[in-house]
């Protein structure tokens, strides 16, 4: 099973919504998808309780569960304030880590000290989890979506995609769907932007 790690300390830099349409992505694909979401809030299991039974199921986890053993993908929606040795324990399971990010100056500043502490951390030194940054609610072609690119060549952090601010994320979300579960018309302007990232994700 390959594990997924969605993590940035600051909240509403769009975890949830970057966690349940790769989880939405990975299920339309017919293969076994567990969501464990280990933030208070519990956002991405409400998610889950909304699901119709009628599309690809996600397996609920959580620390009083085992995946089972036909499960291909782990994603994990990190709690807001990740840091210190919880941060270790999670990037170990993890085979690659997904950093959502606001193109702002405030979000990347908040983000900054986080990239560096991934960085450092040993699993991501000896190539065991790879790090992977997503802009988040923003068009690619703005100088907001400069100012990050520029900021992540500086630091030599890759920048894997990016999910631009519509409405489509969170009217799918109210009904337990993913953008992959909405009609094809109604999806067919963001899923491009996703191939990027399922790309980076599924490469071994």
């Amino acid at each position: 099973m390959r594990s997924i790690l969605i993590a940035n300390p600051k909240g509403g830099s769009g975890k949830t919504t970057l966690a349940t349409n790769l989880a939405g992505y990975l299920a339309s694909l017919r293969e076994t998808v567990c969501l464990w979401d280990l933030d208070r809030q519990q956002s991405a299991m409400e998610w889950l309780k909304l699901r119709p039974k009628d599309v690809p199921p996600i397996i609920r986890l959580d620390e009083r569960d085992s995946a089972p053993r036909k499960a291909e993908w782990l994603v994990l929606d990190s709690p807001a304030g990740l840091h210190g040795k919880r941060l270790t324990e999670m990037v170990k399971q993890a085979s690659k880590v997904l950093v959502p990010i606001m193109p702002s100056v405030f979000d990347i500043a908040a983000t900054r000290d986080f990239l560096g502490a991934l960085a450092e951390e040993k699993a991501v030194r000896k190539h065991r989890a790879f790090v992977g940054v997503v802009g988040t609610r923003v068009d690619p072609r703005t100088r907001a979506a400069t100012q990050l690119i520029t900021y992540l060549r500086e630091h030599d952090m890759p920048l894997v995609g990016w999910l631009r601010d519509t409405q489509l994320y969170a009217n799918a979300a109210f009904m337990g769907l993913s953008i992959f579960d909405v009609a094809p018309w109604q999806s067919e302007r963001e899923a491009p932007f996703w191939q990027p990232i399922i790309d980076w994700v599924r490469a071994e």
